[in-house]
């Protein structure tokens, strides 16, 4: 058995995927609570258009109101992850591994760090180079410049070194709609997309496909 499950959620609306994820991840902390057999999942999905907002975000960085958000389509949501708001739409692998870390031999810095690495050994693939911002967890393209822009926003939450919720990937996403955020909290940082970086249409289940086997070359069975 390999060392997680993997499931393909789909596109599917934001609370639908939390409620499947939640549940992972309560019976991920019971069975070792109880030191039964552990089953880490990891989830993709897309999901219709919505805004969330991590725990120790600023609801300021929210730049119209709730109302009108509704009104032009999107839901809005408070979360338990880290971070602050971002965006979540169709064209994007927003991806939830509910890990227990210890599996891995990992704490939850190394963690987030090696989710970064593999979303910039992704976009290598397309001969593009991912960088980390000090102080900015993420993925970001020309990071060290005033051109710096954010291609994949990290947000998770760990309980007992086991996590959920995750990261979300612009692969084909609608970028028009970080116009009603400071996403993630920044004011002076831009935001891009694997299609508007290429020039071109990548293919989406190629995408996915790619993210997996990265996925599954860097958590193996310790």
């Amino acid at each position: 058995m390999g060392a997680f499950c993997f499931h393909d959620l789909g596109r599917m609306a934001y609370e639908e995927a939390l409620s499947i994820q939640t549940a992972a991840f309560e019976a991920l902390l019971e069975a070792k609570k109880h030191g039964w057999q552990r089953d880490n999942k990891l989830f993709f999905c897309e999901h219709q258009p919505v805004f969330t907002l991590g725990k120790n975000g600023q609801i300021s960085n929210l730049l119209v109101s709730e109302t009108l958000l509704k009104d032009n389509g999107f839901s809005f949501y408070y979360t338990n992850r880290g971070g602050d708001i971002t965006y979540h739409g169709p064209g994007q692998i927003t991806g939830y591994p509910v890990f227990d870390l210890e599996m891995f031999h990992m704490g939850l810095r190394q963690y987030i760090e090696m989710l970064e690495e593999i979303v910039m050994r992704f976009l290598s693939l397309y001969g593009l180079k991912g960088e980390r911002l000090a102080g900015a967890t993420g993925v970001w393209l020309d990071a060290q410049t005033s051109q710096a822009r954010k291609i994949c926003a990290i947000g998770v939450k760990s309980s007992r070194f086991v996590t959920m919720h995750g990261f979300a990937l612009n692969i084909l996403t609608d970028l028009n709609a970080y116009s009603f955020i400071h996403p993630c909290g920044f004011t002076n940082k831009g935001v891009t997309s694997l299609d508007k970086e290429l020039g071109r249409t990548p293919d989406f289940e190629e995408a996915k496909k790619r993210l997996h086997a990265l996925f599954t070359e860097a958590f193996h069975n310790g």
